[in-house]
C-alpha cells in the first residue's frame, strides 16, 4: 500500500470517530493565564465560534447553564507548541500509521496544538499538514520543512543530499515550490553548499533554520540570516562576544534540553512511556539499565555536562537571547511525543527560568517566531482558538501543564471524556 493510500485510510478512520469543529462552545468560570505578564484573570467565560475566540466575559451564574465546560477551579493557557519534531522520520510508508494513529493524537491529549516539523518525508508531511488543517485528521497544526538538507554522507532517510551549490539551490527551489514553510539545515552540509542555501532562500523568500553545520561557525550562520539554531549547536562552548552578537541579533535558540540532560532514572519513571510504541520503549529501558550501571566517574561526567548545559541556557536567557521549546520527538532517546514537551518545560525551570518564562517558550514565543502574534500565542478576542484547560495553575508549578483537562485545537473541542477515550486508544495501539 502506498503511503498516500495509507494516510487516506487513517484519515477516514480517525475522522469518523473524531469530534467536529464546534459552531459555538463556551469554557465557563475559568482562570485565564496571561502569558505576556503572568497575570491571572479569574471567573471568565471564553466563547469560541468556528475556530476563533469571539468573546471573553465575566462569568455569571446564568452562563453555566449553556456552558460546554464548567471550568470552575481550572486554568486556561494558550495551546502549546513543540518547536522541534519529526513526524515522518523515515521513508518507510508501512510505519506511517504510528504517526497518524498514535503520535498526532498524543500531541493533542498533552495540550500540544501546534508543532514545527524539522525533517520528515515530504509527501507524507504535506498530506498530514493539509488534512489536519481541514479537520480531516486529529493532530496539531503543522509548520513543516519537509526533508532536511544535508551532506552527501547523511545517514538520515528524511534528508536531501546536497554536495554542490547548484544542488543546494535546486533543493531549496523545489521545496519552496512544493509548499514547505521553511528550509531545514543539517550538520554535514558542505560549506559552499550552505552559503548557496542561505543565498537562494533569501532570494526566493523562504526562511531557513536548523543545525549550524560542522563547516560553519555560529557567527557565520547568524550573518547568513539563519533564523534559528537547534540543540545549541555552535554555541555550546562559546565566548561572551558571540553571545552578545546572538543577543543583539535576536537569534532564536531551540536547545532541546531533554536530549542532553536526561538520566536513566528519568527514563524508567517517565509517565509518558505507556503511551508510546512498545518496541521503542523497551529499547530505551534496556539502554537506561545499561547507563545506570555505568561507573561513578562516567555518571559524574554526565551530571557535569548536564549542569553546564543548563547554566549556559540561563546565561543566554539573561542576555535576552530568545528561546523556543522543542524536543526532537520521537527521533531521539526517551522522547515520547507530547509528554516530552512537559519535561522540556520543567528543564527550563531547572535551568533557572521562572514557570512563566518557561511557558512563554511554548506559547507566545513561537507566535513571535512565526510573526503570527495577531493569531496565535495568547488568549484574546479574535485569535485562533488554541486553548488548553488545566486542572492546576502552571505558574505555581510548571509541572501542572501535565494536568490537561480539555483541549481546543483550531476551534476543535476535545472534551474530558473524549481525551480519556483517546488516551485509552493510544495506549492500546502503542502496546501492540
Amino acid at each position: 500500500m502506498t503511503h498516500t493510500r495509507l494516510i487516506g485510510l487513517v484519515t477516514a478512520l480517525l475522522a469518523s470517530a473524531s469530534p467536529l469543529v464546534a459552531q459555538t462552545l463556551t469554557l465557563d468560570n475559568v482562570t485565564i493565564v496571561d502569558v505576556t505578564n503572568g497575570r491571572l484573570q479569574d471567573h471568565k467565560t471564553i466563547t469560541v465560534e468556528a475556530n476563533r475566540i469571539t468573546r471573553i466575559d465575566n462569568s455569571t451564574a446564568a452562563s453555566k447553564a449553556s456552558a460546554t465546560l464548567d471550568g470552575t477551579g481550572m486554568f486556561v493557557i494558550p495551546g502549546l507548541w513543540d518547536m522541534h519534531v519529526h513526524a515522518y522520520f523515515t521513508n518507510d510508508s508501512a510505519r506511517f500509521h504510528s504517526t497518524s494513529e498514535v503520535m498526532f493524537p498524543l500531541f493533542i491529549v498533552n495540550g500540544i496544538t501546534a508543532v514545527r516539523d524539522l525533517g520528515s518525508n515530504l509527501d507524507a508531511t504535506l498530506s498530514a499538514r493539509d488534512s489536519i488543517s481541514k479537520h480531516q485528521l486529529i493532530g496539531p497544526r503543522m509548520m513543516v520543512s519537509g526533508p532536511m538538507l544535508d551532506g552527501p554522507t547523511t545517514r538520515y532517510q528524511a534528508a536531501i543530499k546536497v554536495s554542490t551549490p547548484d544542488e543546494a539551490r535546486a533543493a531549496v527551489r523545489m521545496l519552496k515550490e512544493r509548499g514547505v514553510d521553511m528550509i531545514k539545515t543539517q550538520s554535514l552540509i558542505p560549506r559552499d553548499a550552505y552559503f548557496a542555501i542561505a543565498d537562494e532562500a533569501q532570494r526566493i523568500g523562504i526562511p531557513f533554520e536548523g543545525h549550524v553545520p560542522n563547516a560553519i561557525t555560529a557567527l557565520e550562520a547568524m550573518n547568513a540570516h539563519q533564523r534559528s539554531f537547534e540543540h545549541l549547536l555552535g554555541v555550546r562552548d562559546t565566548a561572551d562576544a558571540l553571545l552578545a552578537e546572538l543577543a543583539r541579533n535576536k537569534v532564536w535558540q531551540c536547545p532541546t534540553v531533554i536530549n542532553s540532560v536526561g538520566t536513566p532514572t528519568d527514563v524508567l519513571t517517565d509517565p509518558g512511556l505507556p503511551f508510546w510504541l512498545k518496541s521503542n520503549v523497551d529499547g530505551w529501558r534496556r539502554q537506561a539499565v545499561t547507563q545506570a550501571s555505568a561507573t561513578d566517574s562516567a555518571a559524574h561526567a554526565g551530571v557535569v555536562r548536564a549542569d553546564r548545559r543548563l547554566a549556559l541556557i540561563k546565561r543566554m536567557y539573561d542576555l535576552k537571547i530568545p528561546f523556543l521549546a522543542g524536543t526532537d520527538a520521537p527521533a531521539g532517546y526517551d522522547l515520547v511525543p507530547g509528554a516530552s514537551l512537559h519535561r522540556e518545560l520543567q528543564l527550563f525551570v531547572r535551568a533557572g527560568l521562572t514557570p512563566l518564562q518557561s511557558l512563554q517558550t511554548a506559547t507566545i514565543n513561537p507566535a513571535m517566531f512565526f510573526g503570527k502574534t495577531a493569531d496565535w500565542g495568547t488568549i484574546a478576542v479574535g485569535k485562533t482558538a488554541d486553548l488548553v484547560v488545566l486542572a492546576r495553575n502552571p505558574l505555581a508549578d510548571i509541572s501542572n501543564t501535565r494536568g490537561v483537562v480539555a483541549v481546543v485545537a483550531d476551534g476543535r473541542y476535545y472534551a474530558p471524556r473524549e481525551l480519556d477515550r483517546m488516551r485509552l486508544k493510544i495506549m492500546e495501539l502503542a502496546g501492540k
